[in-house]
């Protein structure tokens, strides 16, 4: 029996909850992966799964196996990493998750930089505004907008966004005035659907503004060109809004007042058996990404 091959399949099927779905993303048959599981828990002589007809769950003995498991798929990959290390050469693949305008924009510039560096390697991207589950999206980096992570996860924060409040200069021409942040109550605001209040910081007050209009989306790069085509104002974060502000597609509005935006954290499982490449990855971003993004001036 290879081994190796055999714990793979059972820790996937551990990830996973199910054997269909470990056969597929280990692109191996159903038959095969469990097979794989019986030989070791043959080897082991313990049952590692209680099996029903709806649900795939570890014993108590194979939440004990699993932790010894995910070592050993660690010090593998470590092995091969090592192994490449007197050529600094770096294998593997990694699989990240990113928010889909981070994902077009900053991420995909330090992607290309990594593979350049380290050509052996392979990058999987699953962009989505949804937060990924690390365990049922296989992923093994999710970076996240959040002001602080569970307890689940390890994470590293790599760097801060600001938010801006932006629209057209075509769409505030036409628009009532907006002086302060109870005006947005009287304007079409183009809504992220994580996100129905908007909180605006002055020098003497932090409040938050319940706001509505009539485009809601999950993806902020289409709130972006909504803002362009003068459709209402738009909070967006300044790595997607600076370009915007400084070719005059996009002007701040409140520009006295301040939406503080999120923090940019990378996620990981703790036990994820892809350690070495998941931390030169990681330190790769940190090591690029030391400065806050903050707003740029309008043209």
């Amino acid at each position: 029996m290879d081994k190796v091959t055999a714990i793979t399949s059972f820790v996937e099927v551990a990830r996973c909850g199910s054997f269909t779905k470990s056969a597929e993303h280990l692109n191996l048959s159903r038959l095969q992966v469990t097979r794989h599981v019986q030989e070791i828990e043959q080897w082991l002589s313990l049952r590692l799964f209680h099996r029903t007809t709806r649900k795939v769950s570890l014993t108590i003995q194979g939440e004990e196996a699993l932790i010894y498991c995910q070592q050993i798929l660690s010090t593998v990959s470590d092995l091969k990493s090592r192994a490449h290390s007197h050529n600094n050469e770096l294998v593997g693949t990694i699989r990240i998750a990113s928010p889909i305008g981070l994902g077009q924009n900053l991420l995909f510039e330090r992607v290309e930089q990594f593979l350049q560096l380290h050509p052996k390697t392979n990058v999987q991207l699953v962009l989505s505004d949804n937060l990924s589950q690390l365990v049922d999206e296989r992923v093994d980096v999710a970076l996240r907008y959040i002001e602080q992570p569970d307890d689940q996860h390890i994470a590293r924060k790599l760097m801060h966004i600001d938010g801006v409040l932006c629209a057209s200069a075509n769409y505030l021409a036409e628009s009532p005035p907006l002086i302060k942040p109870q005006d947005l109550l009287n304007h079409n605001c183009l809504v992220h659907s994580s996100a129905t209040k908007w909180r605006i910081i002055s020098a003497t007050n932090d409040q938050k503004v319940a706001i509505k209009g009539n485009l809601q989306s999950n993806e902020m790069g289409i709130l972006v060109k909504a803002a362009i085509k003068g459709m209402g104002i738009a909070n967006i974060p300044c790595d997607l809004a600076n370009k915007h502000l400084k070719n005059g597609e996009l002007v701040e509005v409140l520009p006295h007042y301040y939406s503080p935006g999120h923090s940019l954290w990378a996620v990981y499982l703790s036990r994820s058996y892809q350690q070495t490449l998941v931390r030169t990855f990681i330190d790769f971003l940190a090591l690029n990404w030391q400065q806050d993004i903050k707003k740029s001036s309008s043209a």
